[in-house]
C-alpha cells in the first residue's frame, strides 16, 4: 500500500538527511545545489556505469556512503530542460512517488540546470506525487508490505526545496483542489455497484454542499412529473430508484449565465433485456465515469473558489434485467416530447443523457453544455484508449476543449457529425430510434444526443476508453482514472472565469 505523502515547501538548499531526490538534465547534468551534497559525487561515478544520460524518467539510486547523514540519493532524469512543460512536472512528481518506498523523510531538490523552476512547477511536482500515490484498497482486510507482514508505514513527510516556496505553496493550494476532484472521481468509478447505487451516488454529490455547492436531488416522482420518460425507462428494471443530482456553483457575477456539464451515471449496466456477455460485465460498475467526472469537477471548482457560475447535472440509474425492465421495441417519450423507439436496451446511456441535457438547457439556459459519458465501445475501436472522442456543434467550443486536452494530456480527437449520419437514427414508428446500425456507432450516438440540445453550443465527450481500465501512467495506477476533471477545469480556467 502506498501512503499519501504530506507535502511542504522550503527554500532551495542542500538537504542533509533522509531520502534525497535530485534532478539531472540531458544537457546540464546536476545543478550546483544538487551537487552540494557529498553523496552526489557517488552519483557522478554511477552515471556512466549505468549509462544514465538524463533522459526523461531515467533513475539512478545510490545508498549514501558511511559517515554521511543522507540515507538514499536518487537522481531523476528530466530530458531537455527547455522542453519541460506543465504535464512534465506532474509526471516527474509521479515518478518520485513511485520511488518513495519505506522512506519516512524525503527531500526533493527542485533545482535544474538550464531550467526556470517557478512556484507552479513545484506545485505540479507535488500534485503529481499525490496523483500517483492514490490507491483503492478500502475493501482489503489484509494490507501488507509484500512479505506477509502488516504494513504500518506512516505517510512520507516530503519537503520540496525550490526557489520560491511561498509561490509554490500558493500554487499548490489551487492545484490540490483539482487533485481532490480527480481522486473523488477515481473513488466513485472504483466503488463496487452493490455499494454505490443511484441513491448513494446522489448522497456523494450532496456532500459537496460542504464546499458551498448548492445541490438538489430529484427523485423518481419528481422526474416523472417532469416527463423524463427516457431516463425512467432505463431505470424501471432495477429495484434501486433513480436520482438526478443538480449541482450549482455560483462563483461568478449573478447576471452571468452558467456553463454546464452533464454526466451519464449508469451505476451498473447489465445491458437490460439486451443483456451483455458475461465476460467483462463486472467492469460495468464504471459506466458512471461521466457522472464521476462531473462530480469531481464540481468539487475542484468549488474547492479552488473558481470565479464562474457552473451547473453540474448527473442522471443516476441502474440498468438491470427484470420482469419490469423495458423491452426492445418499446417506445418512450422524452422530456422534450420527442418519442424514442428503444431497439436495444443496452444503448441506454443516451436515453439518460437525453432527458438530462434537455432539463439542463430548459432550466438554466447555459452558455454551453458539455456532456461526458462512457457511451460506446465503438469509440475505442476508432481511437483506442489514448484519446476520448469529441463531438460538437460549435467550432469554438471544440477548439477550446481540444487545446485544454493537449495542455492536460487528457486528449481529445474530434469526430464528425452530419445529416448523413443523423438519418440513420430515424425510426418508422417514433421520432427516432436509439441505435443506428452496425457502422459509425459512436457517431450515431452523438447524433442522437444532438437532438436534445437545440442551438445551444454543445460538446459530447465519449470517454469509454479513458475513464476506466485505461493505460496506466506516471500519474495514475488506478483502474478508475478520473479522466475529465483536469481537462474541464482547464477549459473553465482558461476561457470562462471572470
Amino acid at each position: 500500500m502506498t501512503s499519501k505523502p504530506s507535502i511542504s515547501f522550503a527554500k532551495a538548499s542542500t538537504p542533509k538527511k533522509g531520502t534525497v531526490f535530485v534532478f539531472s538534465a540531458e544537457e546540464g547534468g546536476l545543478s550546483e545545489i544538487a551537487r552540494g551534497n557529498d553523496p552526489a559525487k557517488t552519483l557522478d561515478r554511477a552515471f556512466p556505469v549505468v549509462d544514465f544520460n538524463g533522459k526523461f524518467g531515467g533513475l539512478v539510486e545510490v545508498l549514501a556512503p558511511e559517515g554521511t547523514t543522507v540515507d538514499r540519493l536518487v537522481a531523476v532524469g528530466v530530458g531537455k530542460a527547455s522542453g519541460l512543460d506543465e504535464y512534465s512536472w506532474l509526471k516527474l512528481g509521479g515518478t518520485l512517488a513511485s520511488q518513495l518506498r519505506k522512506a519516512s523523510e524525503v527531500a526533493v531538490v527542485l533545482d535544474i540546470a538550464g531550467a526556470t523552476v517557478d512556484g507552479a512547477a513545484a506545485a505540479g511536482v507535488a500534485a503529481g506525487m499525490l496523483l500517483r500515490s492514490y490507491t483503492f484498497d478500502k475493501y482489503k482486510t489484509k494490507k501488507d508490505n509484500g512479505n506477509g507482514k502488516a504494513d504500518d508505514k506512516k505517510p512520507a513527510k516530503v519537503t520540496i526545496h525550490c526557489a520560491d516556496p511561498a509561490a509554490a505553496k500558493k500554487a499548490f493550494a489551487d492545484i490540490e483542489a483539482v487533485v481532490g476532484g480527480v481522486l473523488l472521481a477515481r473513488d466513485l468509478v472504483n466503488e463496487p455497484a452493490n455499494v454505490l447505487g443511484p441513491v448513494e451516488f446522489a448522497a456523494q454529490a450532496k456532500d459537496l454542499e460542504k464546499l458551498g455547492v448548492k445541490v438538489e436531488i430529484l427523485t423518481e416522482k419528481e422526474m416523472k412529473k417532469l416527463g423524463m420518460g427516457a431516463l425512467l425507462g432505463v431505470a424501471q428494471g432495477s429495484v434501486r430508484p433513480p436520482r438526478m443530482a443538480v449541482m450549482q456553483w455560483s462563483g461568478g457575477k449573478a447576471k452571468d449565465k452558467p456553463v454546464a456539464f452533464v454526466g451519464k451515471g449508469v451505476v451498473f449496466d447489465s445491458g437490460g433485456v439486451s443483456i451483455k456477455p458475461a465476460a467483462g460485465m463486472e467492469d460495468m460498475k464504471g459506466d458512471m465515469g461521466g457522472a464521476a467526472a462531473v462530480t469531481g469537477l464540481m468539487h475542484a471548482l468549488a474547492a479552488r473558489k473558481a470565479k464562474v457560475n457552473v451547473v453540474g447535472i448527473i442522471g443516476l440509474v441502474e440498468n438491470m434485467v427484470d420482469g419490469n425492465a423495458q423491452r426492445p421495441g418499446d417506445i418512450v417519450t422524452s422530456m422534450s416530447g420527442q418519442t424514442i423507439e428503444v431497439l436495444n436496451t443496452d444503448a441506454e446511456g443516451r436515453l439518460v443523457l437525453a432527458d438530462a441535457l434537455w432539463y439542463c438547457n430548459q432550466r438554466f439556459e447555459p452558455k454551453f453544455m458539455v456532456n461526458l459519458a462512457t457511451l460506446t465501445g465503438a469509440i475505442m475501436v476508432a481511437l483506442g484508449q489514448s484519446h476520448a472522442g469529441l463531438f460538437s456543434n460549435n467550432d469554438e467550443l471544440a477548439g477550446r476543449l481540444t487545446s485544454s486536452g493537449t495542455a492536460t494530456q487528457e486528449k481529445l480527437w474530434r469526430m464528425p457529425l452530419g445529416s448523413e449520419y443523423d438519418k440513420l437514427i430515424d425510426s418508422k414508428n417514433a421520432d427516432m430510434k436509439n441505435i443506428g446500425g452496425r457502422f459509425g456507432g459512436s457517431i450515431t450516438a452523438a447524433q442522437f444526443l444532438q437532438r436534445f440540445v437545440k442551438d445551444t453550443p454543445w460538446a459530447h465527450l465519449d470517454i469509454a476508453g479513458t475513464a476506466m481500465g485505461s493505460p496506466t501512467s506516471e500519474i495514475n495506477q488506478s483502474w478508475g482514472s478520473g479522466y475529465g476533471v483536469r481537462l474541464l477545469d482547464r477549459l473553465v480556467r482558461d476561457h470562462y472565469e471572470g
